[in-house]
C-alpha cells in the first residue's frame, strides 16, 4: 500500500503527504530556521499561485504581478505539506511544498510540487536572514 493518499482525497490525506515528505528528507536545520523558512516558503507559494502578496518580494516577482490574473483562486488553494532543508552548500536552503488548487479553467489538481530556494544573507550589523531566490 502506498504511503501517499489517492489523488483527490482532500485535506484528509494531507497528513500522510506531510509524513511522507518528512520521512524522505530528514531534518537538518535548527528548528527556528526551519520555521522561518517554512513561513516564507508558504507565503511565496501563496503569492505565486494566487497573486496575493507578490509586492512583498519585488526581486522574486518583478512588477508585483500587477495586471496579471492569478492562476489559482484563493478559496480553492491549499498547501498539503511543507519541509525546509539544507540545499547542498553552506548558506543555502530549499523549501519543498506539496499543494492543491483549482486553476482558472476549473481544473482541480492535488499533489503539485514547488521548491523555493533561499540564500542566507547577513546585514552590516550582523543580523542574518533567509532571502528567497528568483526562479530561473
Amino acid at each position: 500500500m502506498s504511503a501517499l493518499p489517492r489523488h483527490g482525497e482532500g485535506p484528509a490525506g494531507d497528513r500522510a503527504v506531510q509524513k511522507s515528505l518528512e520521512a524522505a528528507w530528514g531534518a537538518d536545520l535548527p528548528a527556528a530556521e526551519e520555521k522561518e523558512l517554512l513561513t516564507a516558503g508558504r507565503a511565496l507559494l501563496r503569492a505565486d499561485a494566487t497573486g496575493i502578496g507578490r509586492a512583498q518580494w519585488p526581486a522574486v516577482f518583478p512588477g508585483s504581478g500587477e495586471g496579471v490574473a492569478p492562476a489559482f483562486a484563493t478559496a480553492r488553494f491549499r498547501i498539503q505539506a511543507a519541509i525546509a532543508r539544507r540545499d547542498g552548500r553552506p548558506g543555502q536552503a530549499v523549501v519543498h511544498l506539496v499543494w492543491a488548487g483549482t486553476d482558472r479553467g476549473g481544473t482541480f489538481t492535488d499533489l503539485r510540487i514547488t521548491d523555493w530556494h533561499f540564500t542566507r544573507t547577513t546585514s552590516r550589523k550582523g543580523a542574518s536572514t533567509w532571502t528567497p531566490q528568483p526562479r530561473t
